[in-house]
Order: structure tokens, then sequence, then C-alpha cells
């Protein structure tokens, strides 16, 4: 009698993990990309958070990611990338990663989300960039030198590449570990998506 009492309670320890590992659904919540990209880290789970500038729901998303941030496991390698569709996101992808070559990204990332976001500027000149990175410190020559350099141009090829390879329909997009990727449309808002994001680093952790 010990046993059967014994087995059923472990039948019911069990509920909550299945249902816990079946919380979301590949191709609902999530897709995986037919051919996964190469993360910079093969020893940690890489978190790639694909976002515009320009995009309101980027915006409205940083609170989450900065959240997310100060909770995720230290095997979790967290990195931004700039999706370039067009020849504007490619102009805001320059500023990215202008503003990382010059190690200002900390001030610059708030700074120019406010300017486009709050204020209403829509940053599509080198004169404007330049104004906001004055703000931040920079000089108008290292300014120059960086946004003109050939590392800041071939970094924007890459995240053009990138952007292609994930197979993002738009942003915020979250990919985890270049295997899967979620947005809010299918994790049913900023919130669900670090949650599917947190899903998905668990199935990744065992392969680590």
């Amino acid at each position: 009698m010990k046993q059967v009492r014994f087995f059923t309670l472990f039948l019911l320890m069990l509920v909550p993990f299945t249902m816990a590992q079946a919380e979301f659904d590949e191709g609902i919540e999530y897709k995986r990309l037919s051919n996964p990209v190469p993360t910079e880290d093969p020893g940690r789970i890489e978190v790639v958070e694909l976002f515009w500038y320009g995009c309101p729901h980027c915006y409205r998303a940083e609170p989450y990611v900065k959240r997310w941030l100060k909770t995720k496991s230290k095997n979790v390698y967290f990195k931004r990338i700039p999706a370039v569709f067009n020849s504007k996101w490619a102009f805001h992808a320059k500023a990215f990663y202008t503003a990382e070559a010059l190690g200002v990204m900390d001030k610059f990332h708030p700074a120019m989300f406010d300017a486009i976001q709050v204020q209403h500027r829509k940053m599509a000149t080198p004169e404007e960039l330049r104004k906001l990175f004055a703000s931040l410190g920079v000089s108008e020559a290292d300014f120059n030198k960086a946004f003109n350099s050939f590392m800041v141009d071939s970094r924007v090829r890459r995240a053009t590449d990138l952007t292609r390879r994930y197979g993002i329909s738009g942003v915020p997009s979250l990919v985890v570990d270049g295997k899967y990727v979620t947005d809010g449309p299918m994790a049913n808002g900023h919130a669900g998506m670090f949650k599917v994001v947190d899903y998905l680093i668990g199935l990744e952790s065992g392969k680590k």
C-alpha cells in the first residue's frame, strides 16, 4: 500500500514538471531556424536582441530588457544587434556601431532612443548624430573618424547579413543560441518574449 502511495505521489510531482516543459510550443511561441547561426561563445548560451531605434515597440521593450538582464543566468551571453532592412535602418546601425567603437554605448543607447521616440528627432543625418555624440562628450574629430571607419562599415554589413540569416520579419526579436527566434506577436507581448527566452535557455542549458 505504501508503494502505491509513493508511486501516486511521484506521478503528481511529475505533473507540474511536464506542464512546465510543454509551456511553449515550437511554431507558436517561437520558431526554430532551419539553418542555425554560429554564436560568438560556444561555451555560453547567446541571446540576441534585434531592434531599431525608430521602432516604438523596441523603445517600450527596453524596461523589460533591463529587468531580464538583472536576473539572467551567468551562462547566458546577451548582445544587441541593430536590424537592417533598408538604408534608414543601416544609418542607425552605423550610429550604433560608432558608439560601440567610441566606448560610449551605455550613454548613447538610451540617448538615441530618447532623441527619436521622445523628442521626435529623425536622427537621419551625420550632423544630427554629431550633435548627439557631442552631448555625450565625443569630439567632432573622434566622431568623424569612427563613423567613417572601415570597422564600423564592416559591422553594419555583418548586422545586415545576420538580419537576413535570422529570418526575422520585424523588431524587437530575440534569438536564442542561434537556433530559436521569438517576438512580441508570437509570445503575446514583451513580457512573454522573455518568458519564452528563459524557457529556451532551459532547453539549451543541458547541452552546454
